[in-house]
């Protein structure tokens, strides 16, 4: 008997396009044998709405046609377009609602439209990987994939991140965190404290994901315009000291009743272009609208030791935050052999071509599998 898994993408953070191509990479790999899915995309007034109704029987999903599009000659369902996708604010709202012991899926009118077995939140950035939803999905008993809610407020919040992570014995690079507050109060004193850090700098919102927001700078006058650009995606700002290595990353699978999370093989993502001049990091343009800006490495070439030690430090950062479900964690491995931890991510990039499932595919886990165990792990 198949279970209902309410796919839910879109959203209202700067990251909505991305977790709808995200989702179109799940519903193809989805096995239909088990389970049959629900797709809802939430629009950028923050409604609710039933997706797919375009969708042709025994096709793949497109972005098209879950956004509820007539199929398009061509479709992206692993990049981005330059005309970024959105859920449409015209579609048939829906919510959910718990009746004794059921979850159920309701149209306007209060029609059932399915029962909810299990909930895959597609979701990237505030309003969705910040422990929102999550909770949303705790009240209704609602099983899910993915980290719960203090997981994923901490994963989603750079400082307290940080923190976590010193508490847990990791090496933590030198930041300065700016609240909102102390940016109307006292600015000077905090471009002070960003001051004494060594350039360059990564200005970065706190609370922000996929590379949004972020500025490399070199000259502390540059300093005031980035953390105003950062602003326009948090009011709280994290600046970062740059640091001289080379960027690590490491997918984390919660493991089954109870037992330890696995890591998966590391990665490195190469970014490319002459003299890497046009992406001078993984930003948003280079992670998800140029397939030729970034390439990953997996396994990552380092020295056994390091390899294992990237392993073991990632299954620390993730029970560092009390994550469940799945993680990437990101580090910078230095030329003195050094492993410097950056950040998490619990709800991390999931199209198909994105580096997480990316690192278990080539750890030995492939993307219908992964997708497989993380709805096992949610029930």
């Amino acid at each position: 008997m198949t279970k209902n898994v309410l796919i839910l993408f879109g959203g209202q953070s700067p990251e909505h396009p991305v977790s709808i191509v995200t989702a179109v990479g799940v519903l193809n790999a989805l096995d239909t044998s088990q389970y049959n899915p629900i797709p809802v995309g939430i629009n950028a007034e923050g409604d609710w709405v039933l997706a797919g109704s375009h969708q042709p029987a025994d096709t793949p999903w497109s972005v098209s046609t879950l956004i509820n599009q007539q199929p398009a000659e061509t479709s992206h369902t692993t990049a981005l377009s330059d005309q970024l996708p959105e859920v449409p604010t015209t579609q048939t709202p829906v919510a959910l609602r718990k009746v004794n012991s059921a979850t159920q899926l309701i149209d306007i009118t209060g029609n059932v439209i399915a029962d909810i077995d299990v909930a895959f939140p597609l979701l990237h950035g505030p309003n969705g990987e910040d422990g929102t939803v999550q909770g949303l999905f705790e009240t209704l008993s609602v099983p899910y994939v993915g980290a719960g809610v203090l997981a994923s407020a901490v994963g989603m919040d750079k400082h307290f991140m940080k923190i976590a992570f010193q508490h847990a014995g990791l090496t933590v690079g030198p930041w300065v965190t700016i609240t909102d507050r102390q940016w109307h109060m006292d600015r000077n004193a905090a471009l002070q404290r960003v001051a004494a850090l060594d350039l360059p700098l990564f200005v970065k919102p706190a609370r922000g994901g996929s590379s949004l927001g972020i500025k490399r700078i070199t000259m502390l006058s540059e300093l005031e315009e980035a953390i105003e650009h950062a602003r326009d995606y948090d009011t709280k700002v994290v600046v970062e000291q740059g640091i001289l290595g080379r960027e690590i990353e490491c997918g984390v699978l919660d493991g089954a009743n109870g037992t330890r999370p696995q890591a998966s093989y590391p990665g490195e993502i190469v970014v490319t272009g002459e003299d890497n001049a046009e992406f001078q990091f993984y930003d948003f343009e280079s992670k998800y609208q140029s397939a030729d800006s970034a390439e990953l490495s997996c396994p990552a070439d380092l020295p056994d030791d390091a390899t294992q030690l990237v392993r073991q430090q990632a299954v620390q950062a993730f029970e560092a935050v009390d994550a469940t479900g799945l993680s990437r964690v990101d580090f910078f491995y230095t030329d003195d052999g050094e492993l410097v931890i950056n950040e998490i991510n619990t709800m991390p990039g999931f199209t198909p071509i994105s580096m997480y499932p990316q690192m278990w595919q080539r750890t030995g886990i492939e993307y219908p599998q992964l997708i497989n165990n993380l709805l096992q792990l949610a029930q």
